[in-house]
């Protein structure tokens, strides 16, 4: 395969991951308007996601379970699959989905605080709660930031930095790793690896990396945020090397 015809082909996998993310971002914004809200169970709303991106947004499958969990289901790892829990007014609810559009994979993540709960204004709970679900998007432009400074970084050194931007604004990091590889459904996988396609310790491999096949492999960056007391925890995700 000749130079122009690998430019060519590297462009048109960025601008799918592109597009299939702000398809999800689409995805999100409905289920934030029309779905968030106390008095559902957690399975419930999960099921009612599931139709929604059938319905409304084409989505047929996803690659990775969805995620809906609020209170302090949140400080579950992902692998875990806690009791189901009727969701409370003022919660914290963690949404993560790995739609499905066309091909191409999308892997988005946001965390919301239920409507009905007391006000961040008079309720201390409720503005620790605030202040936690507002530090995230910053954050994970902030790592994002650090990140291009050095796109050459192993997939360890990005965890530590993420990990170390969350404990210098005062928080705990929520999860053993960082982030991982997406792309072209279903992404390369190496049976039973934990590390290469993770931002996790022990990954040395640069993620700036090509695959097999010569292309550039494409990360999301997840921040896992719990305050110090961890009653609960927050979740942000999008791709990280695609503008």
């Amino acid at each position: 395969m000749d130079t122009q015809t690998i430019s060519s082909d590297e462009q048109h996998r960025a601008a799918s991951l592109r597009e299939a993310e702000a398809k999800a971002v689409a995805l999100f914004e409905e289920i934030a308007r029309d779905l968030i809200r106390p008095g559902v169970g957690e399975k419930a709303l999960n099921d009612e996601i599931h139709e929604l991106g059938q319905k409304r947004h084409n989505v047929q499958t996803h690659w990775h379970k969805r995620i809906v969990r609020s209170g302090p289901n949140t400080l579950q790892p992902f692998q875990e699959n806690p009791p189901d829990r009727t969701i409370e007014p003022g919660d914290l609810i963690v949404v993560d989905l790995g739609p499905v559009f066309e091909k191409w994979e999308a892997d988005f993540g946001r965390t919301y605080i239920v409507p009905g709960g007391p006000s961040p204004d008079e309720d201390a709970t409720a503005a620790d709660k605030k202040k936690l679900v507002d530090a995230l998007e910053p954050m994970w432009h902030k790592i994002k930031d650090l990140y291009l400074g050095n796109p050459d970084m192993t997939g360890e050194e990005l965890f530590n930095l993420a990990n170390f931007t969350a404990t210098g604004a005062g928080y705990k990091w929520g999860a053993h790793l960082a982030g991982h590889i997406v792309g072209d459904f279903p992404h390369e996988r190496i049976p039973r690896d934990k590390i290469t396609n993770y931002v996790v310790p022990g990954n040395h491999q640069k993620i700036s990396a090509l695959d097999k096949k010569g292309r550039k492999l494409h990360w999301i960056l997840e921040v896992h945020l719990r305050p110090q007391h961890e009653a609960y925890g927050a979740f942000f995700e999008q791709i990280l090397t695609v503008a």
